[in-house]
């Protein structure tokens, strides 16, 4: 059975990429909970090398990639069997604790498991099953890790998100998505807006607004998605980001001078770019 052929079954291809998904997004927990640590790692060993620190006097720390050290319980150091690691199911037959020392697991391992699949399946629902729609999985899967990331640490990491934009002028260079035009200034519009809004802010206030990972964000989405839709995309993640944020000053006592993490509302508004961009393109230039 050719690709193709597997497309056109729904009854295979939905089942199938939900079970699929959520072995991503098992492998999703991964790399939110250690590309942080890496780059600590790799900021740290960039450091002493810059200061020419001795070797005896450099912090000898187990290097940390994604494949190892073997998953354990941060509590009792217990390694985490394969049958343990089941995404959900081992969470549900475990009852949420730990198989040796019952320590209560994070329902964020789950949730993000069962969030993969859920936004994955809606993509090639909304989307309808085709080679392009798969290739969305990419910048689905991607979003997800780095929203959560950015929540954790108010990074987003270089290593995906400039990938992500490269992948996206490659994958329209064929048309996949819109044509090769609208990507690559999709990608330097992206990049531009916020870049101006960084510096604007920061000449008037002396204060840095945003990180920089957000520009390269929004030109990835820019390169996916095209310059058309990065006006969607602003506005959906500017009004939310706002509201959002107020809300937590307001009913969180979050301080004014905390900074929010930008990123996963460009996350969320290019989803949504996504899923209903000529819908919400169309409403956009009625509305203007």
């Amino acid at each position: 059975m050719s690709i193709y052929d597997f497309l056109t079954v729904p009854w295979l291809i939905y089942p199938s990429v939900a079970l699929i998904t959520l072995c991503i997004g098992s492998f999703l927990n991964v790399v939110i909970l250690r590309l942080p640590k890496m780059m600590e790692q790799e900021w740290r060993c960039q450091c002493e090398e810059f200061l020419e620190l001795p070797e005896k006097e450099r912090k000898d720390a187990q290097r940390i990639t994604l494949a190892s050290p073997n998953s354990t319980c941060p509590s009792c150091g217990h390694e985490i069997k394969p049958w343990e690691n089941i995404p959900v199911v081992s969470y549900l037959l475990l009852r949420g604790k730990c198989a040796s020392c019952k320590t209560p697991i994070s329902p964020r391992y789950p949730i993000i498991e069962a969030l993969t699949a859920i936004l994955s399946v809606a993509t090639l629902w909304l989307l309808d099953p085709s080679v392009a729609t798969l290739w969305t999985l990419v910048l689905v899967w991607t979003l997800i890790a780095l929203t959560m990331i950015d929540l954790d640490t108010q990074l987003l990491p270089d290593s995906m998100t400039l990938p992500l934009m490269w992948l996206g002028l490659i994958l329209n260079h064929f048309g996949l998505f819109t044509d090769f035009s609208s990507a690559f200034w999709g990608a330097i519009a992206g990049y531009l807006s916020l870049w101006s809004v960084y510096w604007l802010f920061k000449l008037v206030t002396g204060k840095e607004g945003m990180g920089h990972g957000d520009f390269k964000l929004l030109a990835a989405l820019g390169a996916w998605l095209g310059w058309q839709m990065l006006p969607i995309i602003i506005l959906l993640s500017s009004v939310v980001g706002a509201v959002v944020g107020i809300a937590l000053i307001l009913f969180r006592q979050h301080g004014r001078e905390v900074p929010i993490p930008f990123g996963p509302y460009l996350a969320g508004a290019g989803l949504l770019a996504l899923w209903f961009g000529t819908t919400l393109q169309g409403w956009w230039l009625g509305y203007l």
